[in-house]
């Protein structure tokens, strides 16, 4: 199944509108941990950085593009063609990160700003070249998984590794790309994607966990840990 040179939203002009591709994306990304539940104004607009009632705003003209489905007050949906836009972009994005990590060596915690500028404006030819040259991945360097050129992308099984219990064996899958300074943290330790983990020990009362890396005992806070998603090894299977 192929789709068309851009199936990204364009307004009537032809220019493409990089806040409607940032607000597609960032409800895809809130409906994912909210596991389907509409997304709030309020969390939307944290999100985004913006004001609620200007989130208001785009989100009616969404509406009228057939990209949403909003009600005030209950959130907001996006639709199949909203969720094709979300998915683009992200494929755009991770896609660029891999790029930019494979061919160009730049180092995890950079990946994400750089992504976010170019990933408005690459064509479908370049999309397609960028992923031929890196072998078609499935995943971006922080673990994310890419979606198909068919934008079909894979359910999600992994946990967050403050969840993971005691002993339990697990794999590191991947890491929110968007705080440079976690990236940097993890990566002067060598904890990166791949990597096989136990939590040894947790502290009570919010406290840290002790975890065991490939042999290597680490001390991780809860937020970072909250922030790591693992997959356990039967899941592998």
């Amino acid at each position: 199944m192929s789709r068309p040179a851009h199936s990204g939203f364009r307004s009537s002009s032809g220019a493409a509108t990089e806040a409607v591709e940032d607000y597609t994306k960032a409800i895809y990304s809130l409906s994912a941990r909210a596991e389907g539940v509409p997304v709030g104004t309020s969390a939307l607009a944290t999100r985004l950085g913006v004001s609620p009632g200007t989130v208001t705003t785009m989100l009616k003209r969404m509406a009228e593009l057939g990209l949403v489905e909003h009600e005030p007050y209950h959130g907001v949906r996006l639709t199949e063609a909203g969720e094709r836009v979300a998915l683009e972009v992200i494929r755009h994005h991770r896609l660029l990160e891999s790029f930019l990590a494979d061919s160009l060596d730049m180092p995890w915690d950079r990946l994400h700003d750089e992504a976010e500028v170019l990933e408005h404006y690459i064509s479908e030819e370049l999309e397609a070249r960028i992923a031929d040259k890196l072998g078609d991945p499935a995943i971006d360097p922080h673990g994310d998984p890419i979606p198909s050129a068919e934008l079909v992308i894979e359910a999600d099984r992994a946990l967050p590794l403050v969840e993971l219990e005691l002993g339990a064996l697990a794999t590191f899958a991947r890491v929110s790309d968007a705080d440079p300074e976690m990236l940097r943290y993890l990566d002067e330790r060598g904890i990166r994607p791949g990597a096989r983990l136990t939590v040894t020990e947790r502290q009570p009362f919010e406290g840290p966990l002790f975890v065991d890396v490939e042999g290597v005992e680490h001390v991780l806070g809860r937020p970072l840990a909250a922030a790591m998603r693992v997959t356990l090894q039967d899941a592998e299977a």
